[in-house]
């Protein structure tokens, strides 16, 4: 007789394990410490074999005649359906191990320890706030054209074009990492080469007239938040070297006695040691500085720990307190600002500012210089730097007017 809820229920433990059929081979299997588990047997291929369905109550009758149906069915077809529920779960057990969020992890973790820490803060940023949201937890098989083009689109739309390309870039080393390991056969992001708009050309706003350079010195001078955010307002004016190369420097990098800062190639943009000479007003920061932060690594540590460099919006942030928005001054800026007031006010030769700059400026014979190159003259070049703008702030300070060498 086919088995009921009540009957079910009264079902009580004996000495020994024993069944209870609902017919059809499904029947309820009760132990001796009183669980109660629905089996289903049955015979494929001239084998008898036994189908676990679940355990009751959690399993209802009802939901175990379902189950016990589906799998007649199956059987019916020539499927067996144990094994047809061990390919299923591991179908979904593969697929769940080759999510895109997952493979790129893997990836991330074979590039990161030879990247610099503004470039992999960078790269986690993208994976975090635009790719893992569209489509981190879809298996990488799964992941077309048409799904990164569309990631790609919304960064148009919001007009950061950089980041458009920086996506499809890293989305094609993630595919290209799962093509190597064989978790998918082709990189769909290298189809959307060209398919993005054209980066519209653009400059760093920078504040290149002298008197308001002058300004600029007077209010970082008087900027009241962080000593250290104002020391890092202050050398990004002196040392005019990448936002990201001057969060990154450590106090590793420092050398007084040659009066000097050498930034491993590892951390630079052209991946070559830097050197930037220290003025003496550079040194005076730094020393300033170090009862403050030398208990981290960085000279600029982060806010929230000092085992971090500084956020890439600590400058951006204190240039907007200071009244500058960004159509006016960025972190940037401070590049261009020592570019064009070293040549055209200070009159040092462009070999040398460029040199400074980090460049990849060459020498006539088609050589790239070393990072010792013009080293003696690019010394006295930065104290002549860090003595005008002293200049300029001098006389914004005392109401001297500021006069130009060029019109």
């Amino acid at each position: 007789m086919a088995l009921t809820v009540k009957a079910i229920d009264s079902l009580e433990a004996k000495e020994k394990n024993y069944k209870t059929s609902d017919g059809n081979g499904l029947y309820l299997l009760v132990t001796k410490a009183g669980a109660k588990y629905w089996r289903l047997k049955y015979r494929i291929a001239n084998k008898e074999k036994l189908m676990a369905i679940g355990v009751y109550p959690e399993v209802s009758l009802k939901e175990a005649r379902e189950v016990a149906t589906e799998a007649r069915r199956q059987i019916r077809k020539g499927i067996d359906p144990v094994l047809d529920r061990k390919v299923r779960k591991q179908a979904t057990t593969d697929s769940q191990a080759n999510t895109f969020k997952l493979i790129s992890e893997e990836w991330f973790a074979t590039k990161k320890n030879g990247w610099a820490e503004d470039t992999i803060t960078r790269s986690h940023g993208l994976f975090e706030n635009w790719i893992y949201p569209e489509f981190g937890d879809l298996p990488i098989t799964e992941i077309g054209a048409k799904e990164v083009l569309i990631l790609l689109k919304k960064a148009e739309s919001q007009k950061k074009h950089e980041v458009a390309r920086r996506l499809r870039s890293t989305i094609s080393q993630v595919f290209r990492y799962a093509i190597i390991t064989e978790r998918c056969e082709r990189d769909p992001a290298r189809d959307l080469v060209g398919a993005l708009q054209a980066q519209p050309e653009s400059n760093y706003a920078a504040i290149t007239d002298p008197e308001n350079v002058a300004r600029l010195m007077v209010a970082i001078d008087d900027f009241d938040g962080t000593f250290v955010v104002k020391a890092a307002l202050y050398l990004s004016a002196l040392f005019f070297c990448r936002p990201g190369e001057l969060r990154s420097l450590e106090w590793a990098d420092v050398d007084y006695d040659n009066a000097q800062i050498v930034i491993p190639g590892s951390r630079m943009k052209m991946g070559r040691d830097h050197i930037i000479p220290l003025a003496s007003q550079a040194i005076d920061a730094l020393k300033s500085l170090e009862p403050i932060t030398r208990r981290s690594k960085y000279i600029f540590p982060s806010a929230r720990g000092a085992s971090r460099n500084m956020s890439e919006n600590a400058v951006r942030t204190a240039l907007r307190t200071l009244g500058y928005t960004k159509n006016q001054m960025t972190a940037h800026g401070f590049r261009a600002m020592a570019r064009t007031l070293l040549d055209e006010e200070l009159q040092f030769p462009v070999d040398w500012i460029e040199h400074q700059l980090a460049h990849a400026v060459k020498d006539t014979n088609g050589r790239a210089y070393n990072r010792t190159t013009h080293l003696n003259q690019r010394k006295g070049m930065m104290q002549s730097w860090a003595d005008f703008l002293d200049e300029l702030k001098f006389k914004a300070k005392n109401g001297i007017k500021v006069e130009r060498n060029y019109d």
